[in-house]
């Protein structure tokens, strides 16, 4: 297995899920099941099978049933960033769990993902493109073609270099954010402070050529809304 540039992420798990209604009017999106598994497990299993040994969770949404569901794990080691009080968003979640992740730098990934790999481990991947002294952030990103369920007009571009621009508004972008992302700690330095999305340290990357992506080599399965769970498992069950 290739050394992977940390053994730390974090797993953003304290949304609402409002899309995932009504499936997530008694339960956290987390826990929605897909394929026979939690949405949080399909992404905790892929960090043990990449060699992560550690993984802090928030939550904000139910707790509760996170927590409980989380106990019954033996790996990753599982520490939680409580969120009861106040939803952060992506950024102010990564910035309030900053003191328990402690590594830098560190994994980050949605907790509603489901993708399959390609040749390579997303996560090995990731470790073997990352250079701290050019980026500040370094993301996972799918084409069109390796994106099931997903019917939007992508996200970003990437320059001969890797680095990353947004889509222009009205245009199509090739690219598509899987939810998967390696972060410094440098990304997140005189950070708002409360909620606020992770889209406003990107944009400061971005202005100063240091938000970087890759493209995964393999598939990846938006499970945003009901409808896309039935199709995501006829497919994960083809392989």
């Amino acid at each position: 297995m290739s050394k992977l540039a940390s053994d730390v992420a974090m797993v953003l798990a304290a949304g609402i899920g409002k899309r995932m209604r009504p499936l997530t009017a008694t339960r956290p999106k987390p826990l929605v099941r897909v394929n026979g598994r939690a949405l949080i497990d399909h992404s905790l299993d892929k960090l043990v099978e990449a060699g992560v040994s550690r993984a802090v969770v928030n939550v904000h949404y139910l707790p509760g049933q996170i927590e409980a569901h989380l106990a019954q794990r033996s790996a990753p080691e599982v520490a939680i960033s409580d969120e009861r009080d106040a939803l952060l968003e992506t950024g102010g979640g990564m910035v309030k769990a900053l003191p328990l992740i402690g590594a830098d730098p560190f994994f980050c990934l949605n907790s509603d993902n489901v993708w399959l790999d390609g040749p390579q481990n997303a996560f090995a991947a990731l470790s073997a493109a990352w250079d701290p002294g050019q980026m500040d952030a370094l993301l996972l990103l799918v084409s069109h073609a390796r994106a099931f369920n997903y019917t939007g007009r992508g996200d970003f571009h990437l320059d001969p270099l890797g680095r990353i621009s947004r889509r222009k508004a009205g245009r199509v972008a090739p690219f598509i954010y899987t939810g998967i992302q390696i972060v410094s700690q440098r990304l997140l330095r005189d950070a708002p402070e409360g909620a606020f999305s992770t889209g406003v340290l990107w944009d400061r990357a971005i202005a100063e050529g240091r938000l970087y992506g890759i493209s995964h080599s393999g598939l990846w399965f938006e499970v945003g809304a009901p409808q896309m769970i039935a199709p995501t498992e006829a497919a994960l069950q083809r392989g």
